[in-house]
């Protein structure tokens, strides 16, 4: 028996309980993994609460990342062996937990120049902004854009990934210590949006001609006024929804600046593709271990206290990544 965070009904944090379960040896290409860390996303928070296309079916164990050590491989597994270091990050739950069973195709290694504790904090939001800037929009030297959360588990890293590149950052923050980090982590200019207009702040920024892309996770609060910041044939890149689903899109709010919009999700560009997911993991680590991108391991939790870390991240009162560290029977 391992421990593992169970959710056998929909709501608060409070229904994250901390339970003895089973976990099975591997089947057919299966690994059995033993967690060093697990990583922290808002979608987790999300299917806890039951939002409609996201919640796996009750009961089950949340999570969606993690880093640790393989202990066990089933029949026909050859990517990986026992003893070594992998990381994951796929919309397949189960990662709360001391061990898990994982299709090893979702296992990607992790190089010995990179913590694991690292890699289970970055993995899932490094993955997704490998996906942002480069298959939402790709960014390129010379571009301007604007991200919203700048401070964010997400946030922090496409700014820093898109400075490295070339790209002049604008952030949007709502207090000046998150100003702070967002500037070390590569925001050429911040906005605190709660003491001002952030579109107006951007028109100002780029002289009238807006971004050439937004990438925004906060949905509801600041969908409208994306729109409004991005220059003619613009991108508004929506990845999540921390305030709200924002209202449907009227045809207008697109035809007046032919502007493009999508949706992007990591799963529907690596969980059925093994190389891309080869590569763009490939890709994170050697960022991170050349220092193009710091990982800002901010808040760590005792697996045992995820409903404590749901509490921070729903409050926004985090910056950067938040792990959990599974706890030693």
């Amino acid at each position: 028996m391992v421990k593992a965070i169970r959710i056998h009904e929909h709501g608060g944090p409070e229904v994250l309980t901390w339970e003895d379960v089973e976990v099975p040896d591997p089947k057919e290409g299966e690994i059995r993994l033993k967690h060093k860390a697990v990583g922290l996303n808002f979608l987790d928070v999300y299917m806890r609460q039951g939002v409609q296309n996201l919640a796996p079916p009750l009961s089950y164990t949340p999570g969606m990342e993690g880093a640790g050590v393989v202990t066990a491989v089933g029949p026909g597994v050859t990517s990986c062996k026992v003893g070594d270091v992998v990381a994951y990050a796929s919309l397949q739950v189960g990662a709360y937990a001391q061990e898990r069973i994982l299709p090893a195709d979702l296992a990607v290694p992790v190089p010995s120049s990179v913590d694991p504790v690292e890699a289970a904090a970055v993995i899932f939001k490094g993955l997704t902004a490998h996906v942002l800037i480069n298959k939402g929009f790709k960014v390129e030297s010379g571009h301007t854009i604007l991200v919203h959360a700048a401070a964010g588990g997400v946030g922090y890293l496409i700014c820093q990934w898109a400075n490295a590149i070339g790209a002049t950052v604008i952030g949007t923050v709502s207090t000046k210590e998150k100003a702070v980090q967002a500037k070390e982590d590569g925001c050429h200019h911040v906005i605190l949006y709660k003491e001002e207009n952030f579109v107006d702040r951007v028109m100002e920024i780029t002289s009238g001609k807006g971004v050439d892309v937004v990438y925004d996770s906060v949905g509801k609060d600041t969908f409208n006024g994306s729109l409004a910041c991005l220059k003619k044939r613009g991108y508004m890149v929506l990845f999540g929804t921390a305030s709200g689903v924002p209202e449907p899109v009227r045809v207008d709010q697109i035809a007046l600046k032919s502007l493009y919009y999508t949706f992007s999700s990591i799963g529907y560009y690596t969980d059925d593709d093994r190389v891309a997911l080869r590569v763009a993991a490939e890709e994170l680590f050697s960022a991170v271990a050349k220092g193009v991108l710091r990982v800002r391991v901010n808040h760590k939790y005792p697996l045992s206290q995820a409903s404590q870390a749901h509490i921070a991240l729903e409050g926004r009162k985090t910056t950067g990544s938040i792990v959990l560290i599974p706890d030693e029977e």
